[in-house]
């Protein structure tokens, strides 16, 4: 429960109106109001008099507590971001880069990555590629290890691309992106480069620039070769999505369909799992995801049943293969169709899992996504729906 919860909830018990507690804690009642709503930080002494005041026992003041030592976390993310941008920059201008004893740490980080939140991967991923850089600036590396250094400097970089996007932050998910592409293109690793011009997609579509996210996605695709992996089928769905959202439902269809041809064509497995890697599972989600920005009908019902298979996968793997984010998304998915198809209580139940998820991980998707689903409630057709109130209110509770 968060610290302003946590005050209406006791407020309402004392019977005290936001006048009558802001009367006695000396705040003007808007202050306190915002503060319930989570629109504004609390101080310690508003929390230690509004505890004194209702009664509270110290549960207030230990609900400002958590709180404030999440905002000191994430203000210590922030930073961690701010520093990491700038090795970003270093990687563009770099003209060799090499790389020693790194390679288990970046696997490691690529499949912890899948069940872990973004901040604590981006401070992982920017440690081990400051000790990338020190070893390529001491020149601590074999005569013939220079193209594993890009490679490795790449994938870090596009893990700290998806740190920065989970976070919020596109600007700087570019940034790290564009490093990556480099490192890509210095060490002729054809499938890594596939690989980030889906991940600069994915930048792109976040910000709503489908015209980019698309010639990114057809820059991908021109590498298509022998190449291990599903890099084509990841580019594939990524154009599912800039089609979706362009309302071209035939197209959207049809490019599904040749990113399950792509899949059925794979020869050899991504060189590296976790983040690296585009399960049928992660198909799946994209397919899902994809459909519910068209008008509903048949398309949503494929999205639906898109969504539901792909959360059963995800259910039935150990906890370390799978994608937890994804898997909260997929439920946001899944009840955007089910809100396209008038089923509104079958969507609340879809959304569930994702509204009880504390604010730490409530990644920016899980808020873009669920708020689209509160805005599609208040369409007229819900006008007098008390289930559709109560999602939204519940979607609007959300940090």
């Amino acid at each position: 429960m968060t610290f302003g919860s946590e005050l209406r909830q006791r407020r309402l018990e004392a019977h005290e109106s936001l006048a009558d507690l802001a009367c006695r804690i000396h705040v003007h009642r808007t202050h306190i109001q915002h503060i319930e709503a989570g629109r504004r930080v609390p101080s310690r002494a508003l929390a230690e008099a509004a505890d004194i005041a209702l009664n509270a026992e110290g549960r207030l003041v230990r609900a400002f507590n958590e709180e404030d030592e999440q905002r000191q976390q994430q203000a210590a993310t922030r930073r961690t971001l701010a520093a990491s941008l700038a090795t970003s920059r270093d990687l563009c201008q770099l003209a060799d880069l090499e790389l020693d004893e790194l390679h288990a740490g970046v696997e490691e980080t690529a499949i912890d990555y899948l069940g872990t939140a973004p901040g604590p991967m981006l401070h992982r991923a920017d440690a081990l590629r400051r000790d990338a850089l020190s070893r390529l600036r001491d020149y601590r590396h074999g005569q013939h290890q220079r193209s594993d250094l890009y490679v490795a400097a790449g994938r870090l970089s596009g893990i700290l691309a998806y740190s920065a996007l989970d976070l919020g932050d596109a600007n700087a998910a570019l940034e790290h992106a564009r490093a990556a592409g480099r490192c890509a293109q210095q060490a002729g690793d054809t499938e890594l480069l596939m690989w980030v011009r889906g991940t600069q997609s994915l930048i792109a579509r976040f910000n709503g620039d489908y015209g980019i996210a698309l010639g990114y996605v057809q820059d991908g695709l021109h590498h298509v070769g022998d190449v291990p992996g599903t890099g084509a089928a990841r580019l594939l769905c990524g154009e599912v999505q800039c089609l979706a959202n362009l309302g071209d439902s035939a197209g959207a269809n049809q490019t599904l369909h040749l990113a399950e041809q792509a899949r059925e064509r794979v020869q050899r497995p991504d060189s590296l799992a976790g983040l690296f890697e585009f399960s049928e599972t992660k198909q799946r989600y994209y397919a899902a995801s994809s459909l519910i920005w068209l008008d509903g009908g048949d398309d949503a019902r494929t999205a639906a049943a898109e969504a539901r298979a792909a959360i059963a996968s995800w259910e039935q793997m150990p906890p370390a293969q799978r994608s937890l984010d994804d898997e909260r998304l997929c439920h946001i998915y899944l009840a955007t169709a089910l809100v396209q198809l008038g089923e509104v209580e079958a969507a609340a139940d879809a959304m569930a899992p994702v509204l009880s998820l504390p604010v730490e991980a409530q990644i920016s998707w899980i808020n873009k996504r669920a708020h689209r689903v509160a805005s599609m409630l208040s369409a007229p057709r819900y006008r007098n729906s008390s289930a559709a109130e109560d999602l939204k209110d519940a979607i609007g509770a959300l940090g």
